[in-house]
């Protein structure tokens, strides 16, 4: 059984090595070796002042580190060929850091879910015979039965996809203002300009959208001075009348002139 090291935030030799990466603000692709290896080994000093047993993984990697520095260190023996590109010293403990930073982000999320699904508590079954009465049914069919049934269920799902093919649902285009204010206009020239209830204009059918629009068309007829819209009492029916033409323009230019 392997002994596992964890000092402070440290849980063993990577999430130390990453830890002087991020703290440094380097870049995983471009690590400044020279410097990580002696703050590395700077903590590796520390752990053994404090007398804590450090396990063979926290050297191998120190080791590793001391490695790749002295490579980048050595000059090159020999110049390189056109065309011809030198591998990077730190290619491989590049590779092992993101394979590393993976799997820690993985198990963080593992550990998340499982500090959720402790608060989750489920309610073991149980039989619900004793409460209902009734037994459990099974159904007694050989292989040739069930076979038919299932067919059955397949042809009827089948003819029901036939008829979608054929049949689609058409949604009732639903009216615009301007479609709503001819269609007002048209009511009241149908009654001779008289006085109507706005309880006239909605059909018998009418839905909120319909209430809602005959209502938006009401004040914007208003405001364009086409209706005369009066309210005998509180919550009481609207009462609405048709603008002459003369008196239109009779009350456009009393506005002028108030102007």
């Amino acid at each position: 059984m392997a002994y596992k090291v964890k000092i402070d935030i440290f849980e063993g030799p990577f999430d130390l090595l990453v830890y002087l990466i991020e703290n440094a603000e380097m870049s995983i692709y471009d690590i400044q070796v020279a410097e990580i290896t002696s703050q590395y080994l700077t903590y590796v000093e520390r752990m053994q002042d404090a007398d804590v047993a450090i396990a063979t993984e926290f050297m191998v990697l120190a080791a590793a580190l001391i490695e790749i520095k002295s490579k980048m260190l050595l000059p090159r023996s020999t110049p390189i060929e056109e065309g011809v590109v030198e591998e990077d010293p730190r290619t491989e403990l590049v590779e092992k850091i993101l394979e590393y930073k993976k799997f820690k982000a993985a198990a963080e999320l593992l550990e998340s879910y499982e500090d959720k699904k402790t608060l989750c508590f489920e309610k073991p079954k149980e039989a619900l015979e004793p409460y209902t009465n009734e037994a459990d049914e099974y159904l007694l069919l050989d292989i040739k039965q069930f076979v038919s049934a299932f067919n059955l269920f397949l042809r009827k799902k089948q003819r029901i996809e036939e008829v979608r093919k054929h049949y689609t649902r058409v949604e009732r285009q639903k009216q615009s203002i301007e479609m709503k204010i001819q269609h007002i206009i048209g009511f009241l020239k149908n009654h001779r300009l008289k006085k109507v209830f706005f309880k006239e204009l909605l059909a018998k059918e009418s839905n909120k959208y319909d209430v809602v629009l005959t209502f938006t068309s009401m004040l914007q007829m208003m405001r364009e001075k086409l209706i005369r819209v009066e309210q005998q009492r509180a919550f009481g029916d609207l009462e609405i009348e048709m603008v002459p033409p003369d008196e239109e323009e009779a009350m456009v230019i009393g506005e002028w002139d108030d102007n």
